[in-house]
């Protein structure tokens, strides 16, 4: 794909996802490391822009490690009970001290974009207390989350920041995670997505191990997951890598949050230069997708979606990989082709012809080049040789005069155009010479 048509594209998802998530509610839980980061202020006029165009942002800072910072300078003793912190009474000033000096680093960021932010009392805690024989303190859980004020907040065009610190219904501060309370805020607003943003590095394959059948884009990230998907990649790594288990974490909080009912969770590099706009408005993304909801699947074609595929189809055609088609050519045979759809937009084609004698014919395969990486193209062959073994064929076979080796690795092995069925064979185009790959199917 040339740059101009990739320009273009570009343009069609802004404008896609713009569309499709306007005036939407979008929750952002930001690790703390994130805000000491170079890239934070852009990151943060990036959130301020979506603030202006129509999205509703609120934001959750995170603060662990500025807590632990803080304690440390003060001597004051911080243990942990599995991955919860125990507040004591004399540690509860200085993480109130801390949360807020985290939020106020948004309050700052979005003050100087001009984009009105408010800290609020949006949680009502109680203590969690004693667990396995551990006085947890001051430390606290969601009691009840405070939706409506907070939408009032938002319909307002501001952007609310939620500390993590609650209060009881008496006043008393609790110390209350800020994965809970990005989990109800999400869950309580009914928000379509939910972002984590943290300098982990998320999970990757060089760092982890990735089961079978699970696919992943460039430099080993995994583009996009289902709650199932994720929760093997978690079984698979009970430990991480050297011990590092906050990529799994971001991981595990995700699937509680689809779990919760959020729609989609995305797990996002605060290291890379507008990383937000690039998972919010392109399919592609920049992170690692949870999702919940519907959001890929082969079907069949539908007749206004066929300029869309003879779109995907051009390049190849003019390369002559593929035949040339013509509208009318794919309406007539619709029922043959199905699409990879991703979000609502034809990423992968292909089609299954019956020519009799238990075989047919898979043809018309491409993919967007932009998703070369996922394995699409192999996803929709092995569609259609399911397609094909419903309808009792025996066989399905591909002419290619370029491809040969992919159709290998698929399983195909190289026949004589003699085997194909008589239909098909007057039409083998000797001039062409494309070679001929079958695959038996039981």
């Amino acid at each position: 794909m040339d740059k101009p048509w990739s320009e273009v594209e570009l343009i069609r998802e802004a404008f896609h996802y713009k569309s499709r998530f306007d005036g939407s509610t979008m929750v952002f839980k930001i690790e703390f490391p994130v805000t000491e980061h170079p890239l934070f202020p852009s990151m943060v006029k990036d959130l301020a822009l979506l603030s202006q165009t129509g999205f509703r942002v609120v934001i959750v800072p995170g603060a662990k490690e500025w807590i632990d910072d803080i304690l440390g300078e003060y001597d004051i003793s911080s243990l942990y009970k599995g991955s919860a912190r125990v507040t004591s009474a004399q540690a509860m000033p200085f993480v109130q001290m801390a949360a807020f000096h985290s939020a106020t680093r948004f309050m700052t960021g979005f003050s100087g974009s001009r984009v009105d932010a408010v800290i609020g009392n949006f949680v009502r805690a109680r203590g969690v207390g004693v667990i396995d024989g551990t006085d947890m303190k001051h430390t606290g859980t969601v009691d009840k989350f405070y939706a409506d004020s907070l939408r009032r907040v938002l319909e307002l065009g501001m952007v609310p920041i939620l500390p993590c610190i609650g209060w009881s219904s008496s006043g008393k501060p609790y110390n209350v995670p800020s994965d809970e309370i990005a989990i109800s805020a999400a869950a309580n607003l009914g928000t379509e997505k939910l972002f984590i943003i943290s300098l982990s590095g998320g999970v990757r394959k060089d760092n982890y191990h990735i089961p079978d059948g699970i696919e992943t884009g460039k430099k080993g990230r995994i583009c996009r997951l289902t709650p199932q998907e994720a929760a093997r990649v978690l079984d698979a790594n009970p430990c991480g890598k050297d011990g590092d288990s906050r990529a799994l974490a971001e991981l595990a909080l995700g699937v509680n949050a689809c779990k919760a009912g959020v729609e989609r969770v995305h797990i996002i590099d605060g290291e890379e230069e507008g990383a937000v706009l690039k998972e919010l408005f392109s399919n592609l993304g920049a992170g690692t997708m949870i999702y919940a909801d519907e959001y890929e699947s082969i079907r069949g074609i539908k007749s206004r979606e066929i300029p869309d595929l003879l779109r995907l189809m051009e390049p190849l055609m003019q390369q002559g990989i593929l035949l040339r088609r013509k509208a009318e050519d794919i309406q007539s045979k619709k029922e043959d082709y199905a699409v990879f759809v991703i979000d609502g937009q034809i990423r992968a084609c292909g089609a299954l012809h019956d020519w009799g004698e238990e075989q047919a014919e898979i043809a018309a395969i491409a993919t967007d080049p932009v998703y070369a990486d996922m394995g699409l193209g192999s996803r929709i062959v092995r569609y259609l040789i399911d397609k094909a073994r419903r309808q009792e064929c025996k066989r399905v076979f591909a002419l290619t005069t370029r491809t040969q080796d992919w159709f290998e690795s698929l399983g195909f092995r190289e026949v004589s155009p003699k085997t194909l069925p008589e239909k098909k064979r007057r039409l083998y185009d000797h001039n062409r010479n494309s070679k001929v790959f079958a695959l038996d199917i039981l």
